[in-house]
């Protein structure tokens, strides 16, 4: 299957799949005698698993070393498991960090709507920020 074929369905571009195959994703497909690239049928099947594995969050340094488990002839269940708890433990200390950071813009928005602007003084920058 040619690039272009490959590219539509996968609904990637070629251009990915030429970066794709730079990161050492995709493996290099044979070439047809006139130089085009003639990736095999299970090429589509891989794509969509870097895909949906993006989608999950995972960079593609780890795409490509649950890549490397498969085609090392191993099932990658626990290294996937693995990277997957790693990077929900992340999303949730991101989370817990921003509640903090909108309950302290909460306040701040709070106090800016009670503030007048004739009272601040020139040594205050914005007292809305520094709470002075």
């Amino acid at each position: 299957m040619r690039i272009g074929a490959l590219a539509g369905a996968t609904g990637t571009t070629t251009k990915t799949l030429r970066f794709y195959e730079q990161a050492g994703l995709l493996d290099a497909p044979p070439r047809t005698p006139g130089g085009y690239r003639d990736y095999p049928s299970r090429a589509a099947a891989r794509i969509s698993f870097i895909r949906a594995a993006q989608t999950a969050g995972l960079s593609l340094a780890e795409i490509r070393s649950v890549l490397a488990v498969r085609d090392g002839g191993q099932p990658p269940c626990e290294h996937v498991t693995a990277l997957l708890a790693e990077h929900l433990a992340d999303v949730e200390r991101r989370l817990a960090e921003l509640a903090v950071t909108r309950a302290t813009l909460r306040d701040l928005v709070d106090s800016a709507s009670a503030t007048d602007p004739a009272t601040c003084t020139e040594g205050d920058i914005c007292r809305i920020i520094t709470g002075r």
